[in-house]
């Protein structure tokens, strides 16, 4: 055991000795837990452990050990990301999107091999690639993908991983590969607390790794699984590689098969009881059961990895410029696409924040042709290390937008990872950073003017008829119109002398302006745009008092940001972004002028009968597609909150019922999956008066 005494009271050797001893106990009792999953302490008694070895390497700072277990909690310091070069060959592979593609590959790889082969099958796990560089058994360094010859290192955020092991069980000089991710249940865990939820567990590990702190790193319960390594002496065949990896302390998945007709799969039964082995002819059945566990799994895998577990003909066989001969992914099938990047252009939204989006090749995806796809931010182009002419995989995220999800082959024109421009497209002013993003401030900036314009006439704001993208259009180049309150003062008689404006056009033109005057105070809030104030925080700030615009402006006279975040829901940033807002000259003006030509700023206190009853009382509800009876459909998620129900924005495994109308997308799936109630419009309108 440890010794008793206070730290003031050792020597700087007792101390050594001491730490050493915390040390080599807090690592075994890590690997226990983390990789084995057999904890041998309690909780209590390794925080115990955990605690002293804090307070003696805080004053024996020189005796803190290179792989001391109190890494893993990262720390407060900044560190840059240097790029370092790659010592092993970190290469794309080839696929196959049949399971007759797959046993073309296995047949032309023996051909070609000259011998009998037997074939290791991995998962493919969705997460971050890296590689973990060790020098006499002590992490060294930890280095992104990159692009294949060089990566970013991110060696102290790793080290917080705790199944990565620091020091191996013997003085080893290895390379390993293998994939950081998130698991599943605590992806949507973290994503519950999120005011704009992550897009999915790949790209949340992979931002994370990339972050600047690795005390921020260390917040994230990232996990690893090792499917590679470079010895200096190699065995002869994968899995022994494996088996070697598994010793030295790396976990592993433990979801392996071995397909071949060799005799030494009697072997492999005795040593790993819960891999799948089998004939070659086995391989293709074997798909099948993958694609089908992949749901069970508490990670995410886009697909399986066949490689020749021979080691001597991975050398004969050799490589392509991008990817090895001994090895191909199985790609399942997803609702993605793969394309390459022809350029990456900006755009300049609403509230001036820049938004990179990548041109791509034309290419098919659920039953449309993608040629555009975000990317967010430049901290997503970063963790992606995305350059022109990259081949990508393209997803339609909630069945609406399309954006890049990961790269799956580098350029081969040796272009490197894009970066954003210093000014704006649109009017040249130079470019801030705000959080994550970078942020033309001009307002009158005619990308922001036409995106506030759109914003405000769209179906799910001022849903103002016949005044679409291409109506507009015209009435900004036209000069018609050159800020959101000159919709309801330009003359539509002046659109007669253009073509394809008659006079029915026009009238119903002045007549869904004269409609959308009728819209609620609340759409009147939601559609003036302020960031951060969508439907969700305007109906807090209503519900918390606010029933009119004036009340709201001189609450924010205050600048104080107390006065909003009393109200339950309502954060710091959301306060601070309602107070700078709303002291805006220009925004002021816009709500005087909009108040001046009739529209809705204030709502009266709703008159709710008593015997409504609370019939969706501990039910969780989401809406997709369109609806008849409620334009827009947000409102048919009201009446479930007035029943006592509980509404989300997406299908998660908390979800009870899903109202899905024509048009339903990816949530509709997702609900399937789930085995979530699908509800029609007419069941929900029964559900209403019952």
């Amino acid at each position: 055991m440890p010794s008793s005494n206070t730290s003031s009271n050792l020597t700087p050797e007792q101390a050594r000795r001491e730490i050493d001893q915390l040390s080599e106990k807090l690592n075994r009792y890590q690997y226990e837990y983390h990789v084995l999953s057999r904890p041998s302490v309690s909780d209590r008694e390794y925080d115990r452990l955990f605690d002293r070895l804090l307070e003696l390497e805080k004053e024996f700072p020189k005796a803190k050990r290179a792989d001391s277990p109190t890494q893993r909690v990262g720390s407060d310091l900044t560190h840059e990301l240097p790029e370092v070069r790659h010592t092993i060959p970190v290469l794309s592979l080839d696929k196959a999107y049949t399971a007759e593609d797959l046993q073309a590959w296995i047949v032309k790889t023996i051909k070609n091999a000259g011998r009998t082969l037997s074939f290791v099958v991995e998962e493919k796990i969705d997460g971050a690639s890296i590689v973990l560089y060790y020098e006499e058994g002590l992490l060294a360094r930890a280095v992104t993908r990159g692009n294949g010859l060089v990566g970013n290192e991110v060696t102290a955020n790793v080290k917080t991983i705790r199944t990565v092991p620091l020091r191996l069980t013997r003085p080893e000089t290895v390379a390993v590969r293998g994939e950081i991710f998130l698991p599943r249940s605590l992806f949507e865990r973290i994503n519950a607390d999120q005011e704009t939820p992550y897009a999915n567990p790949r790209n949340l590990a992979a931002g994370t790794l990339r972050r600047v702190k690795s005390a921020d790193v260390a917040a994230i319960p990232l996990d690893i699984l090792i499917y590679e390594g470079y010895f200096s002496s190699p065995p002869q065949t994968h899995v022994e590689v494996l088996e070697q990896l598994e010793r030295l302390g790396f976990k592993l998945n433990p979801d392996t098969a071995v397909f071949s007709e060799q005799q030494e799969i009697d072997r492999i039964d005795k040593r790993h009881p819960g891999w799948t082995t089998g004939g070659l002819a086995e391989i293709t059945a074997y798909l099948e059961l993958a694609r089908k566990r992949r749901r069970e799994r508490d990670y995410e895998i886009d697909g399986l990895v066949l490689k020749v577990n021979e080691l001597p003909p991975r050398e004969s066989l050799g490589f392509t410029g991008h990817h090895p001969r001994w090895a191909i992914a199985f790609k399942f099938e997803a609702p993605e696409a793969e394309s390459v990047v022809e350029n990456i252009e900006v755009q300049v939204g609403r509230t001036g924040r820049i938004t990179p989006v990548a041109r791509i090749k034309p290419v098919l995806l659920s039953g449309s042709t993608i040629s555009n796809a975000t990317l967010h931010n430049q901290d997503y182009v970063d963790l992606l290390e995305l350059a022109i002419g990259d081949r990508v995989s393209v997803s339609k995220r909630g069945d609406v937008i399309p954006a890049v999800e990961r790269v799956v082959e580098k350029n081969e024109q040796g272009n490197t990872t894009w970066k954003m421009p210093d000014s704006c497209p649109s009017c040249g002013s130079t470019l801030s950073r705000q959080g994550a993003h970078q942020f033309c401030s001009n307002q009158q900036c005619p990308d922001q003017i036409r995106g506030r314009i759109r914003f405000f006439a769209g179906r799910n704001q001022m849903d103002i008829d016949n005044l679409g993208p291409e109506t507009l259009e015209v009435l900004i180049e036209r000069g018609l119109v050159r800020d959101v309150q000159d919709l309801y003062s330009f003359d539509p008689q002046a659109l007669l002398d253009l073509p394809g404006f008659g006079e029915k056009k026009v009238q119903l033109i002045r007549e869904g302006l004269h409609k959308s005057k009728r819209r609620s105070y609340r759409n009147v809030l939601v559609s003036l745009g302020i960031p951060d104030i969508g439907q969700k925080a305007v109906e807090l700030l209503v519900e918390g008092g606010y029933r009119d615009i004036d009340s709201l402006l001189k609450a924010a006279e205050s600048r104080d940001p107390d006065t909003f975040t009393r109200i339950h829901g309502i954060g710091e940033k959301i306060a601070r972004t309602l107070i700078e807002a709303l002291n805006n000259p220009e925004v002021r003006r816009r709500i005087e002028a909009l108040k001046n030509a009739g529209l809705c700023f204030s709502e009266e206190l709703p008159v709710e009968p008593e015997s409504l009853p609370q019939s969706f009382s501990g039910q969780t509800w989401c809406v997709t597609g369109s609806f008849e009876n409620f334009k827009p459909r947000e409102l048919a998620m009201e009446e479930v909150k007035r029943r006592g129900g509980r509404v989300t924005s997406g299908v998660t495994s908390k979800t009870t019922h899903l109202l899905a109308g024509p048009g339903g997308g990816s949530k509709l799936e997702k609900a399937r999956e789930l085995g979530v109630q699908i509800v029609a419009e007419a069941e929900f309108l029964k559900l209403l008066v019952s």
